[in-house]
């Protein structure tokens, strides 16, 4: 009876943490949109942070550092995790900021969290899209593969509303049709993300897609 009261407990506390966490939904792509796709998918050059400086780059690696301690202990995890964040967003022409806000809201940071629905890892990736762009032996809880296919996922999303954050982060949620999600990772993404602290991050940035010295065609 304990045991079962302590499994209940620990259930209680699961469930609310990854409340927010979606169900990307599966939509045919013409097979143009696939075969990018897929290629983004593929490319393996190794991650890196791409800032002006490397003095700032060593800031912003700091400063976030910092900022995700409580969540992630291990200094060289936390490391790991926001320089693969920095590279992967910025390929797909991202915000980083806001990757980490998609990521704070999906999972909370958790690298084994999945949700009602199955979507898996950090930014809480469904398993139809391995099937879709990747291969059998791509682990959705392997930090590079979840944050690759989050941000690739994301960018198209994107594209696909023309810019249009709001509905594009609910196509990413599971929950096109309802503002709340997307509405709490800006606010994720505005207060606890922004780069430098005081800067005011407005909710339609995004870039184009960059590429990096070493990245496959």
């Amino acid at each position: 009876m304990k045991r079962h009261a302590r499994l209940a407990a620990a259930l209680a506390l699961w469930v609310p943490a990854l409340s927010w966490a979606g169900a990307q939904q599966y939509e045919p792509l013409a097979a143009s949109v696939r075969t990018s796709m897929h290629s983004a998918i593929a490319d393996r050059a190794s991650p890196h942070l791409a800032f002006d400086s490397p003095d700032e780059g060593s800031q912003w690696l700091q400063d976030m550092s910092l900022r995700l301690t409580k969540r992630i202990p291990d200094e060289q995890a936390r490391q790991d995790l926001l320089t693969t964040v920095h590279y992967e967003s910025k390929r797909a022409g991202l915000d980083p900021q806001l990757v980490l806000g998609v990521i704070e809201v999906e999972s909370k940071f958790r690298k084994y969290a999945v949700s009602h629905a199955g979507a898996r890892g950090y930014m809480q990736v469904m398993p139809f899209w391995v099937e879709l762009l990747g291969s059998n032996d791509h682990n959705l809880f392997a930090l590079r593969t979840n944050l690759r296919y989050g941000c690739v996922i994301l960018r198209h999303y994107i594209d696909v509303e023309r810019g249009d954050l709001t509905r594009a982060l609910a196509r990413y949620n599971g929950s096109l049709g309802n503002a709340d999600y997307a509405k709490r990772v800006v606010q994720v993404w505005r207060t606890r993300w922004a780069w430098p602290a005081t800067a005011v991050q407005r909710a339609s940035h995004s870039t184009r897609p960059t590429r990096y010295m070493g990245d496959a065609n």
